[in-house]
């Protein structure tokens, strides 16, 4: 049931940006009046694509079909930030009971720190074994072009160039796949 006013944060890196998070931003939107994609910046994390580019991107897949739908970019921890735009509650897709684990520790944590809720939503059956890393190593080392239905389209050529301007440098830059 839907609460007036209520607002909430989808965080992640999304390097690259998934079908599986787009199905999780398309469910949830419905459950909020107002839904943040948060893309977080993670110092230990070698980013493939910058956070002006993902912002771009995801902006560009959510503008049509999703009006109640922002996305924006933070530094530093996901509660500050949700604290500053106001939501009350953080959205997590749940892949499989590894993902379970992790979130669920996140989810208390940020429940006795922040006073911050956790809705999580399942992912569909079609993307419950998709991850931003598993498509950086398949980009890395294989045809990006067999990533089609994991990505969308705008995504799938993005990878597709970043692959082209990487050229050789890709497997001795990314050795194990592009790091999130």
């Amino acid at each position: 049931m839907k609460r007036s006013g209520t607002i909430a944060l989808f965080p992640g890196t999304f390097d690259p940006f998934t079908n599986g998070h787009l199905d999780v931003i398309h469910r949830g939107r419905t459950l909020f009046d107002r839904l943040i994609v948060a893309i977080g910046q993670n110092p230990t994390k070698r980013p493939l694509f910058p956070v002006k580019e993902r912002l771009e991107m995801i902006r560009q897949l959510v503008a049509e079909s999703c009006e109640n739908v922002e996305v924006q970019s933070y530094k530093g921890l996901t509660v500050d930030f949700a604290r500053k735009v106001g939501a009350t509650v953080i959205l997590r897709g749940l892949r499989n009971g590894t993902d379970l684990n992790f979130e669920f520790q996140l989810a208390l944590t940020n429940r006795a720190v922040a006073d911050i809720e956790t809705v999580f939503i399942m992912a569909g059956e079609t993307y419950a074994f998709t991850s931003s890393s598993l498509i950086r190593q398949i980009a890395a080392e294989g045809d990006v072009g067999r990533l089609h239905r994991f990505v969308p389209p705008l995504v799938l050529e993005r990878l597709k160039e970043k692959k082209r301007q990487l050229g050789a440098r890709l497997l001795n830059d990314y050795p194990d796949g592009f790091k999130e």
